[in-house]
């Protein structure tokens, strides 16, 4: 009776989340659309449903001096993949190596290419979008395979490419951030022809293996649902005891300064943080941001939820402050050397 009061009393006790009114209005018209949700079809269904989207909830691509189709040679075949760079030349520079969310299932470069256009833009750098395997038809570990691999050629400046990487910037949203956080492992652990100097994920699924607050909080009507989470869990088929399926079962120490930003109204916020805190005792540096009043998904959402255009803004300005200070600190050392 006791245990039972306690517990009415502190759920009653839990503030109500503050919802930006942009947020508020969005949400209020994606959960009064008729027709299954994600986790209620196929992956085929999903992916067109999540690309219907994109004109609906994201700005055009805009404005770049380059945007080029690549192909990178990939363990299981070719990998698609798009350079977005503002300029039409570059000297020698870092380059972005970006990963697309959607759960390891659905996602492509132009559900991204908005985002990775801007990102371009406002970083005033090369930005690689890859097009990494998905599941069902291709399960883990295919997706961290592809992306190790694209971020290893990138590091080698291939002819194709038309730049000269000095260095690497790994950044990816959702699934996308899980795989930049794994990337950045796998090229800590056998380096690359650059080292990769910041690593910047995006709301990342980092730890899989415990059920944090955030999961239970924002389990439904916040966009990404719990059934949909089960659901990309299900066509994936992770080992959450391998790091590439789930990177906080991985050593930390040694990994490249990290750039993290969350969403406060995300199922998968607390691992972000989790992900973060852990860095920060791994003696790594880190930025840790979080969009109060936002949801997963929001880099993809600008034209829908407006003042999710500041979260990418602030962001992007972390993720530019740390690639000037590693990059310099990289110079300095290969002069010393």
């Amino acid at each position: 009776m006791t245990d039972t009061l306690i517990r009415d009393t502190e759920t009653a006790a839990k503030p109500a989340p503050f919802v930006r009114p942009d947020v508020r209005g969005f949400l209020d018209y994606l959960n009064a659309v008729p027709g299954p949700k994600t986790h209620e079809g196929t992956a085929e269904a999903a992916r067109a449903m999540y690309i219907a989207m994109k004109d609906i909830a994201d700005p055009p691509v805009g404005t770049l001096g380059t945007v080029k189709d690549l192909v990178i040679p990939g363990p299981a075949g070719d990998i698609p993949a798009r350079l977005f760079d503002p300029r039409e030349t570059r000297e020698p520079s870092p380059v972005v190596v970006f990963f697309h969310g959607g759960g390891f299932v659905i996602g492509n470069i132009d559900t991204h290419a908005s985002f990775t256009a801007e990102m371009a833009r406002q970083l005033d750098l090369p930005v690689v979008s890859i097009d990494y395997r998905l599941a069902p038809e291709a399960p883990w570990p295919a997706a961290p395979e592809d992306c190790e691999a694209a971020a290893r050629w990138v590091a080698s400046s291939p002819a194709e490419l038309g730049r000269t990487a000095t260095s690497l910037v790994l950044s990816g949203d959702s699934a996308g951030g899980t795989l930049t956080i794994t990337t950045a492992m796998a090229l800590r652990d056998d380096a690359a022809a650059v080292p990769v100097i910041v690593q910047a994920p995006i709301y990342p699924a980092a730890d899989m293996n415990k059920e944090y607050p955030s999961f239970d909080d924002f389990a439904d009507g916040f966009l990404l649902t719990r059934e949909t989470m089960n659901w990309f869990a299900d066509h994936y088929r992770a080992d959450f005891t391998h790091f590439r399926g789930s990177p906080m079962v991985g050593a930390l120490t040694g990994l490249p300064p990290a750039v993290v930003i969350t969403a406060s109204l995300d199922p998968i916020r607390d691992q972000g943080r989790a992900y973060a805190a852990a860095l920060v005792l791994a003696g790594v540096p880190v930025t840790y941001r979080e969009a109060v009043g936002n949801i997963h998904g929001f880099i993809t959402l600008r034209q829908a939820v407006p003042s999710g255009a500041g979260d990418v803004a602030g962001y992007l300005a972390a993720v530019k402050d740390a690639i000037v200070e590693a990059e310099g600190q990289r110079v300095m050392v290969q002069a010393a050397g």
